[in-house]
């Protein structure tokens, strides 16, 4: 996702601390005192341009989310949709998503969507796919016990390389689909990226995953 630099970004951030959650450190533990609820929380680790999350969030009101964001730039443009929005059911967190243990209590989650994220298809990149082992191993502790994975991509060398990631930790595997939009598969909410490859005529690919717990 290139998007153009935003030299005010950093300040519209720290503006909106309604949305934004600046001091992450502090609830962990207490995301839900943050949406004044205990409904069920699920992240979105890249969030692109926000159409997915925001969404999601008006269709699933009960359900509360968190875009998860790494560069300013980046989330910045879902801040914006969601001054316009006002949805009291999203939140934003600008961090590193191998940090997220830092960020969420164990078991604190029930959802976390990849959603056609980076491939990174340079070998030297391998651990920066978010299906590298690493990853998975954050995502299983912040996971409650019924917790899913939900990835989707367009790419085919990264599916693959992620069903390998996935039976080599191992994880179980609930869904499987080497089509998405040719299958039987409801409720699919799309990204920005899923209209622009489908309308093309590309394949989509997703996997839905649990972690067991021991």
């Amino acid at each position: 996702m290139r998007l153009r630099h935003k030299p005010h970004a950093i300040d519209k951030l720290e503006e909106y601390s309604q949305y934004v959650v600046n001091d992450p450190g502090e609830i962990k533990g207490h995301w839900q005192k943050r949406f004044v609820n205990e409904n069920p929380i699920h992240i979105e680790i890249g969030c692109g341009k926000g159409q997915f999350i925001m969404e999601m969030a008006k269709k699933y009101p009960a359900i509360n989310f968190v875009g998860v964001e790494l560069l300013s730039s980046v989330i910045i443009a879902v801040l914006e949709k969601q001054i316009e929005e006002d949805l009291p059911n999203v939140q934003l967190l600008q961090v590193n998503a191998s940090d997220l243990t830092h960020y969420f209590e164990e078991d604190e989650i029930d959802r976390i969507y990849l959603t056609f994220s980076d491939p990174w298809p340079k070998n030297r990149h391998e651990k920066r796919r978010l299906t590298y082992k690493n990853f998975l191993a954050v995502y299983e502790t912040i996971l409650n016990t019924n917790g899913e994975l939900h990835f989707k991509t367009d790419n085919q060398k990264l599916f693959e390389y992620s069903l390998v990631s996935f039976s080599n930790y191992p994880v179980k595997l609930k869904e499987v689909y080497l089509d998405l939009h040719r299958s039987d598969v409801k409720d699919n909410v799309m990204t920005e990226y899923e209209e622009k490859f489908s309308n093309k005529g590309k394949r989509i690919y997703k996997a839905v995953l649990q972690f067991p717990k021991k």
